[in-house]
C-alpha cells in the first residue's frame, strides 16, 4: 500500500506524488532525497493514473485560483497575527525545495472549494524549474518537472515496473 505523504512542505499539498513520463528525474529523487532520508534499496514504480478534476497549474484558470487562495491566506495571517509560512532551501541548494508556503496555499485551495460546496480537485499538477541552468543565458534548467500530486487515491487505476526503452526503429 501506497503512503500519503502529508508534509507541511509537499509541493502540491498532500496526496501521492508521481513524476510525469521522467524515469530518470524520479530515480534521481529516490537516490538522492532532499533532506536526511536515505533509501536502502532506492527504486521507481510506474503507475497509470487519471487526472480526474485537476488543479493544474498550468492553466491560467486555476493558476488565478492559487493567486487568489494565496492572497485570502494572507488576508487571514494578518488578522490573526501569524506569519505566513516560507518555502526554504536545503543545505546545498537554492531550489526551495522545502515548500511550505505553496503547500499551505495548495491546502487552501481545496479549502475555499468546500467552503463554496464545490467538487473537491481529485489531483494537483505542476512544473517546477529545479536545478542548475542548462547553459549559460538559457531558460531551461537541469531538473525541471511535471509532478503530480493524487488526492483522490481511485485516481490510481494500477501500478507497473518501468521497462527500459527498446530500440525503435
Amino acid at each position: 500500500m501506497m503512503k500519503k505523504s502529508e508534509n507541511a512542505y509537499d509541493w502540491l499539498g498532500a496526496g501521492y506524488y508521481f513524476w510525469q513520463s521522467n524515469y530518470k528525474r524520479a530515480l534521481d529523487f529516490a537516490q538522492h532525497p532532499p533532506g536526511k532520508r536515505r533509501y536502502d534499496a532506492p527504486a521507481v514504480l510506474g503507475a497509470v493514473v487519471s487526472l480526474h478534476n485537476c488543479l493544474d497549474l498550468s492553466d491560467n484558470n486555476y493558476i488565478d485560483l492559487v493567486r487568489l487562495s494565496y492572497q485570502n491566506l494572507k488576508r487571514m495571517c494578518e488578522e490573526d497575527g501569524t506569519e505566513l509560512p516560507e518555502n526554504k532551501n536545503v543545505p546545498g541548494s537554492n531550489d526551495r525545495v522545502l515548500r511550505e508556503l505553496d503547500c499551505r496555499v495548495v491546502e487552501n485551495v481545496h479549502e475555499m472549494i468546500a467552503a463554496m460546496e464545490g467538487p473537491p480537485f481529485d489531483s494537483v499538477r505542476g512544473v517546477f524549474t529545479e536545478g542548475g541552468l542548462l547553459y549559460d543565458g538559457a531558460g531551461f534548467y537541469e531538473k525541471t518537472h511535471i509532478q503530480i500530486c493524487i488526492r483522490n487515491p481511485n485516481c490510481i487505476k494500477g501500478f507497473f515496473l518501468p521497462r527500459g526503452e527498446a530500440s525503435w526503429p
